[in-house]
């Protein structure tokens, strides 16, 4: 393993040199707040559509302190149409933590940084590798598949002992300090390194092992094996859900959003109010046309990870008709003006219906 593992990291480390990204946003940099917001973005999210978001996140909350201050719904309203909305919760929860608990400075280590709120134990490692140096390894999807295709690491990572095993190896392979490279140096470069190569080489399907600095010594690649790695047997099953939004406008082209609760669907952003039947859509348009009937738009489907949300839009005009006082008022709901929704943290598909009108 020594061999290896000398064999790997420099390989990975002198291609990264070379042949890495060096110019995202958030790299170059020892920043804790920008590495630990962009690993936070990066999850499920590909870096073309994170790079927008980051650079007006930044510009917005320029550090820690300033996210800490900001109210949720300024967050959300940054955050709207990134999708996979608890990350912003927690990324705003675990800046006021860090402002209240910690003085506005990170923790420097891996385990420590895991405690916070939001921050698994790969996010932590990147942070605590990136920028304070430590020997810690990572291991997000893009790196599980590099080292489980490098090593021909056949375990079940649905198993946690299986998982395990992975993180021990990714541990081993890590870079030593010598005299040549400075131990934090190196652990930079490595592990900047083993996430480029995840996210431009050795991708899912159709990966570039011709260009890959490991080809040579990858077991999978040897195999003739590579779309078996990594191995995950247990898989969320897919699931659909019918959803009918009533779009309330009123003479002045405001439109009536509800604040959604938590937990739930779109937990904490604006939307227009939800119902689980068309004939439950109808009885509370009733309550707000006097008996009018709403205009049936097309029906759409929004795809999640591991659902199908089957959307159907009805929009109501309202002129004079001032908002129900029975109790039958969507919750937490507002009027907003054209000028002012924009700014709210919306479901993306909510927005195109709104940006369409």
């Amino acid at each position: 393993m020594n061999s290896q593992r000398f064999t790997i990291a420099q390989r990975v480390s002198d291609w990264q040199a070379l042949h890495g990204r060096h110019d995202l946003p958030w790299q170059n940099t020892t920043d804790p707040y920008r590495v630990w917001v962009s690993e936070i973005m990066l999850q499920q999210t590909q870096v073309s559509t994170v790079i927008g978001y980051f650079d007006r996140f930044m510009a917005r909350f320029p550090t820690v302190s300033a996210l800490a201050a900001a109210t949720q719904d300024e967050v959300l309203g940054l955050w709207s149409g990134l999708g996979y909305y608890s990350r912003a919760r927690n990324l705003h929860a675990c800046a006021q933590v860090v402002v209240q608990v910690h003085g506005g400075t990170f923790p420097r280590s891996a385990a420590q940084l895991a405690e916070l709120q939001g921050i698994g134990r790969s996010t932590a490692a990147a942070i605590a590798s990136l920028c304070f140096g430590e020997r810690v390894a990572i291991l997000d999807a893009n790196v599980r598949r590099v080292l489980s295709r490098a090593l021909g690491f056949g375990g079940d990572l649905a198993q946690a002992a299986q998982a395990r095993a992975l993180w021990d190896a990714a541990q081993a392979l890590l870079p030593q300090e010598d005299s040549d490279a400075p131990a934090a140096f190196s652990m930079q470069r490595y592990t900047q390194g083993v996430m480029d190569l995840g996210a431009t080489l050795c991708l899912p399907r159709q990966p570039r092992c011709g260009s890959c600095p490991l080809a040579d010594i990858c077991v999978a690649r040897a195999q003739d094996r590579v779309q078996d790695y990594p191995l995950r047997t247990r898989k969320l099953q897919r699931s659909a859900q019918q959803l009918w939004l009533l779009w309330l406008q009123d003479a002045h082209g405001a439109v009536w959003l509800d604040k959604r609760p938590t937990p739930g669907v779109w937990a904490g952003l604006y939307c227009l109010p939800l119902f689980d039947s068309e004939a439950a859509l109808l009885a509370a348009a009733a309550r707000w046309s006097q008996g009018a009937r709403p205009q049936a738009l097309p029906a759409f489907v929004h795809v999640l990870t591991h659902k199908d949300l089957h959307l159907h839009p009805w929009v109501l005009k309202l002129y004079d008709a001032p908002p129900p006082d029975d109790g039958d008022a969507p919750q937490q709901g507002q009027w907003f003006s054209a000028a002012a929704w924009p700014a709210l943290g919306l479901p993306a598909p909510v927005r195109r219906l709104l940006q369409a009108a």
